[in-house]
């Protein structure tokens, strides 16, 4: 293993994924639902994410060379919809979800997995970070860091409920309303890099 570049993409994926911030976020995802539900869904999506951005280190350069996305454009499909998540935890915080026979939706993919584990930003770093190691070493070691922090990942949002109870119900709400706007503002930062690298890539 090279250690340098374990350290390197540890930091790296740490602030992009954003563990403790996630987790907060997912306990607002499912607020209300069924323990064991929320836990599948947290298993689910860490997988669904390890394979995803595993997949986009490999073959992600290639398949959007071949399909004539750039990495602009996926920045700003992934900023629309962290802003719809965003939007819908801003204002309605405290939305109790439905409690009849209807089987509670599946975030794993949408938006736990995608755009908030496996988003633009982390997929871009991990395509920039494969496309400078070629050597078993170097690739390796980003897997170690890519597991590593999925690992941490995971144990935050199993423990996210026992956080939020201790905080307490007046500060959960008002740290979703304010993860709300962290996520807007985040979703907005997307949506222009891609815009400006878009009207770069024209002039």
């Amino acid at each position: 293993m090279n250690l340098d570049v374990f350290l390197n993409a540890l930091v790296a994926y740490f602030v992009i994924i954003d563990p403790v911030g996630t987790a907060l976020i997912f306990n607002a995802l499912v607020k209300g639902h069924d323990p064991k539900h929320a836990r599948r869904v947290a298993f689910s999506a860490t997988v669904i994410s390890m394979l995803v951005i595993t997949g986009c280190g490999f073959f992600g350069a290639k398949l959007f060379s071949q399909l004539g996305i750039t990495l602009d454009a996926f920045r700003i499909a992934g900023g629309l919809l962290l802003f719809h998540t965003a939007f819908r935890m801003t204002v309605h915080p405290e939305t109790e979800p439905d409690t009849s026979d209807v089987p509670p939706p599946d975030i794993a993919a949408f938006p736990l997995t995608f755009p908030l584990l496996a988003g633009p930003g982390c997929l871009t770093l991990t395509i920039l970070l494969f496309s400078r190691e070629h050597t078993a070493d170097g690739v390796f070691s980003i897997l170690l860091a890519v597991a590593t922090i999925l690992l941490v990942t995971l144990t935050s949002l199993l423990l996210s409920n026992k956080f939020v109870s201790f905080i307490g119900k007046t500060a959960n709400t008002i740290m979703q309303r304010l993860l709300g706007v962290v996520l807007a503002s985040l979703s907005i930062q997307f949506i222009a890099d891609g815009v400006l690298g878009l009207i770069a890539s024209a002039n």
